[in-house]
């Protein structure tokens, strides 16, 4: 049964076809620069890349150039093949704690939470329309990102604020990255071989989040309202005082779109040393950038606290600490640094064994902590693509 995942962006579009339930990916592709005059994408198959270029107006065509590609590569002899087609949608609210078929009311609840996510949303919706067209006998799912985050309680999610808010407004933390630590969860699960796992999930790459997982369900997590809330990243601010937006307004002159803007897109690391991507960071650290350090020193700080945290709220008793995502999975000198802020807690690296993981590498996951270390901390890559086929699947079977 072949299950199509679709991940589409404001100006991009991701997409895998998936054998399932053997799970084996057929071809996956990248579609990047959607209205732009230099738009192209990369096609992986059968182990090789391949890019290719053309202006691109739209999602629609876009999704016409990922047909495409399916059939000329022979993929699908018949877009019938096709048996479902996973989405994944940023913000689901209150009204989605699980994926579900797509309906007219589904895409009239994603439209009116896009106030909640204003960046994402637009590109969300315009893949689902385009799928939805190009293959109208096909079901669709949404996978939401804040869907997994939804088990947390009420003392963990309501901000304290004027009550008001949350009732009239939806005001409350709602967390992203959903997808990603439930995958996690779900592999630690059958990696400790037992559903009541207790984990800290660090899912770490250009964007970040902690998830607090107690008895296998999400009991906390750092991002908020939207993603910009929590850990410090590669160019979102993260957690700061409210206030100072009103004073960079008086003192700036600056709207508060233009702020919201200036949190979003030049603040983390991009804010403190100009650069957002950790190992152009690490490049400059090493070359001696006073600024380059001082970002790393923030950024390692930020995640062990939330680490610390998250130990306290389960007590000690945490089965693993997890390293996942694009920075956490490769960069060994990140891993190391943030291990070494957590020896008052017990736990401590062994370098050796953090030196030899990463993508490209031979070793892709393992314990990089120390035998005596009280928690072990382990490097899990994450699949969020295949979470969403997943879904998918066990829906439209």
């Amino acid at each position: 049964m072949k299950i199509l995942c679709v991940n589409a962006g404001s100006s991009s579009l991701k997409f895998q076809l998936v054998e399932m339930p053997e799970e084996k990916v057929l071809i996956s592709g990248y579609i990047e620069k959607i209205g732009l005059k230099d738009c192209f994408w990369n096609i992986k198959l059968n182990g090789e890349k391949i890019k290719k270029e053309k202006y691109l107006k739209n999602h629609v065509e876009a999704t016409e150039v990922l047909i495409n590609e399916l059939l000329e590569n022979k993929i699908v002899k018949s877009l019938d093949e096709i048996k479902g087609v996973g989405h994944r949608v940023l913000h689901g609210g209150e009204k989605y704690a699980d994926s579900v078929i797509i309906t007219e009311k589904v895409i009239d609840d994603i439209v009116d939470l896009t106030k909640l996510g204003p960046l994402h949303h637009p590109g969300n919706l315009a893949g689902i329309r385009a799928m939805r067209k190009a293959l109208p006998d096909v079901p669709n799912v949404a996978v939401f990102d804040t869907a997994f985050h939804q088990t947390m309680p009420k003392k963990n999610f309501i901000y304290p604020v004027p009550y008001s808010w949350y009732t009239d407004y939806g005001v409350r933390k709602y967390g992203f990255h959903g997808t990603s630590h439930k995958y996690i969860t779900t592999t630690m699960k059958e990696k400790l071989g037992k559903e009541d796992v207790n984990l800290i999930i660090c899912h770490v790459g250009s964007g970040a989040s902690i998830a607090c997982v107690k008895d296998g369900k999400c009991f906390d997590t750092t991002m908020g309202l939207t993603p910009l809330d929590g850990l410090m990243m590669g160019t979102r601010s993260g957690s700061i005082d409210p206030s100072i937006l009103k004073y960079v307004m008086a003192e700036s002159g600056k709207t508060i779109d233009e702020i919201t803007d200036d949190l979003n897109k030049n603040s983390g690391f991009e804010g403190v040393c100009g650069k957002s991507d950790c190992r152009d960071v690490e490049n400059l650290a090493l070359e001696g950038d006073e600024n380059a350090k001082l970002g790393i020193d923030m950024y390692c700080d930020r995640i062990a606290k939330y680490i610390a945290d998250y130990y306290l709220e389960l007590e000690g008793n945490v089965d693993s600490i997890v390293f996942t995502a694009g920075v956490l999975e490769n960069g060994a000198y990140m891993r190391k640094e943030i291990i070494k802020r957590l020896g008052c807690l017990g736990i401590f690296v062994n370098e050796e064994e953090n030196d030899q993981i990463a993508s490209f590498k031979e070793k892709h996951e393992g314990i990089i902590s120390t035998d005596d270390s009280k928690v072990p901390v382990r490097v899990v890559p994450t699949n969020e693509e295949i979470m969403i086929v997943k879904d998918t699947y066990e829906l439209t079977k």
